[in-house]
């Protein structure tokens, strides 16, 4: 895809199953080892009532799209905006959702609605990026 084919609005969306793996990994490699991420135990005295995902892990599956899928190989990923909402719990069929909000011709820099939904269709994650497309 080239920047003069993205259209303001233009949407793309990615589902993925976050896996006990994932997280798993995610906390070896980081160090973060919370163990309401790690620990079913622990998690089950939490609010949550059990495991969830890391929300950097998560906000990492925005990543991946904007790099890979949409826009695409080539994207610079400048600034990201986040609020975590509701909790990704570890088992969990996301949707990764990002939403052409603005373009910035001059400099060939978009910036996106980040957003990332639960299997029950609510708002897990709310963001906005700025990233360079060219």
């Amino acid at each position: 895809m080239k920047y003069a084919e993205i259209i303001l609005g233009q949407s793309y969306e990615k589902k993925v199953l976050v896996t006990p793996h994932m997280v798993e990994t995610f906390a070896e490699i980081t160090g973060d080892k919370n163990p309401v991420h790690l620990d079913e135990d622990f998690a089950k005295n939490t609010m949550f009532k059990k495991r969830i995902a890391h929300g950097i892990l998560v906000v990492g599956y925005i990543s991946a799209v904007l790099g890979m899928e949409f826009p695409g190989p080539g994207t610079i990923y400048m600034k990201q905006d986040t609020k975590f909402m509701r909790p990704v719990y570890i088992g969990e069929e996301i949707i990764v959702k990002i939403t052409v909000k603005e373009k910035i011709d001059e400099k060939s820099r978009l910036i996106l609605m980040t957003q990332v939904f639960n299997e029950k269709n609510e708002i897990a994650v709310d963001g906005e990026a700025l990233v360079l497309f060219k």
